[in-house]
């Protein structure tokens, strides 16, 4: 069972997310705390505590805004821990995400938080912290993609994606209607997408074939037209992108 302690300093949002938390049978005490000085005091009680202790606290799901320490300082403070509790950040603001995972968070929960959207960050700690009995997923549609926007999951077309951008360990997915972030390596997204016709033109962008408008060449210089905004190619990408493009026309 997971240890869980909650830090936010809007009291609503804390009692809700302690709410939520509590009915998980998968967490087995779940504490709240109005800022990061209160959750830093009670973290280190839990360390000196040890892993098996009484005080002990498997994961903090962390606000961001909050005054004084906000919730990425609290948790690059964590990072010097010998062994620090897992961090999951419940926020209202989706434009930290990138951050947030360079500090090796589990997961990242957009406000208002749904039950099922936190039930997933939970099931990401217990693999993680081995704290559970693994719970059954069911596998990915291939034919779309989980998306989340405003604290709701949607389902995005592969085939409506121009291209793919890599920010980190998350990658922005492009279409013709915007763009949404999902925490997934464009490597990953290269291997599972490489039979729908994506190619990987650039360390950072991944590209699909049916969305090209244009390959240009320029003093030496290869770019391709996507979606209407121009990609530059690598040299190392140059030779087996134009081989693709002539076989397909």
């Amino acid at each position: 069972m997971l240890r869980a302690l909650a830090v936010d300093d809007e009291r609503p949002s804390l009692e809700e997310l302690l709410y939520l938390l509590n009915a998980d049978p998968r967490i087995g005490s779940a504490e709240g705390a109005g800022d990061a000085t209160e959750a830093l005091r009670r973290i280190n009680r839990a360390l000196e505590s040890g892993p098996d202790g009484p005080e002990a606290i498997d994961v903090v799901f962390l606000d961001i805004q909050m005054p004084g320490l906000d919730g990425l300082d609290m948790a690059r403070l964590l990072t010097g821990f010998a062994q620090p509790p897992l961090v999951v950040f419940v926020t209202a603001h989706e434009d930290f995400a990138v951050q947030a995972f360079d500090l090796k968070a589990v997961d990242y929960v957009l406000k208002p938080v749904r039950k099922e959207r936190l039930a997933e960050a939970v099931r990401r700690v217990v693999e993680l912290g081995g704290a559970a009995p693994r719970i059954p997923v069911h596998e990915p549609d291939p034919d779309h993609i989980a998306v989340e926007l405003g604290g709701v999951t949607r389902f995005v077309a592969v085939d409506d994606i121009t291209h793919v951008e890599a920010q980190g360990d998350y990658a922005r997915l492009h279409t013709d209607k915007g763009s949404h972030l999902v925490r997934i390596p464009v490597s990953t997204l290269e291997d599972r997408w490489r039979s729908r016709g994506f190619v990987r033109i650039h360390r950072r962008h991944l590209v699909a074939l049916r969305h090209i408008g244009e390959l240009r060449l320029d003093a030496g210089t290869v770019s391709v037209l996507v979606g209407g905004e121009e990609l530059q190619v690598s040299r190392r990408h140059t030779r087996e992108l134009r081989d693709l493009l002539m076989r397909r026309s």
